[in-house]
């Protein structure tokens, strides 16, 4: 396989699965055994290509909130939805302070990704038992309190944990873990959960690319890199990224999560009985 097509399909891996909850990191881990292993550079490429894409999906919203931020804080009399703009902006400021700490505090620990696939199978398999039991427990709420799209100051700080966690075990998927700690604490609109999930995900995953990017050119790694396969795999990732997401917000409106848990629970088993032990 040349070079340009397993960076294409890598690209591709990442843009379905980033926002997806079935755990991107866990399937660039088990793409890379077939498809060779990139550099710290590509990976940050290719992520960033998805952040574009969900940037370019919600870019009204964002120009919203900041504009209904900016007026807020400006002035001390502020009509309702402007208010509402502040105090959702300020919440997602929240949620993404305690991801930047937390995640802080895991780099400081030396904390490293592992590199084995039953780990990831494993991890795969429990994400999904936790999606079917908080998809019910979710549900049981919903019919008890009604829908109910706010997002309160436990949902900002738990999807902030959800998301250091998600990132310290691979195979858990960031944007699972934030969407369903949002849906078992106050909202029970899946639609608004997830909003807030990916918003929150913007300035994370531009923080850590950011920070990754400069470790990496401050290390001299960049030197060595095949940068029409990095732009092949980028521009990949941007598109797959932005036909997902719009996939699965329109998914999302009459459907459960139900089928990305049995997706998960396949792939888990499938790797546990076709990978051997420790590999």
């Amino acid at each position: 396989m040349t070079d340009l097509l397993s960076a294409l399909l890598l690209g591709i891996i990442e843009g379905i699965t980033e926002f997806l909850p079935i755990s991107s990191t866990g399937h660039l881990l088990i793409a890379e055994r077939w498809l060779g292993h990139r550099s710290d550079l590509f990976n940050i490429a290719i992520q960033a290509g998805a952040i574009l894409a969900v940037v370019a999906i919600y870019w009204q919203r964002l120009w919203g909130i900041a504009i209904g931020f900016r007026q807020r804080a400006a002035s001390a009399s502020a009509l309702a939805n402007e208010g509402d703009s502040y105090d959702y902006a300020i919440k997602l400021g929240v949620a993404f302070g305690v991801t930047a700490v937390g995640g802080l505090l895991v780099k400081k620990l030396g904390w490293e990704l592992p590199d084995e696939v039953r780990p990831i199978a494993w991890a795969l398999i429990i994400g999904g038992v936790w999606m079917l039991l908080a998809e019910h427990f979710a549900a049981k709420r919903a019919a008890v309190l009604g829908e109910r799209s706010e997002i309160s100051w436990t949902v900002a700080i738990l999807v902030g944990i959800a998301q250091v966690v998600a990132g310290v075990f691979p195979g858990t998927s960031r944007s699972g873990a934030t969407i369903f700690v949002a849906l078992l604490a106050v909202t029970t609109n899946r639609v608004a959960a997830t909003e807030f999930a990916f918003l929150v995900g913007i300035p994370t995953m531009f923080a850590a690319t950011g920070y990754e990017l400069l470790s990496v050119f401050k290390d001299g790694g960049a030197a060595n890199e095949h940068w029409a396969a990095l732009a092949v795999a980028f521009v990949a990732s941007a598109i797959t990224a932005f036909i997902a997401v719009k996939w699965l917000l329109r998914y999302i409106q009459s459907h459960r999560f139900t089928a990305f848990a049995y997706y998960r629970f396949a792939l888990g088993a499938a790797l546990l009985l076709l990978i051997p032990v420790g590999e």
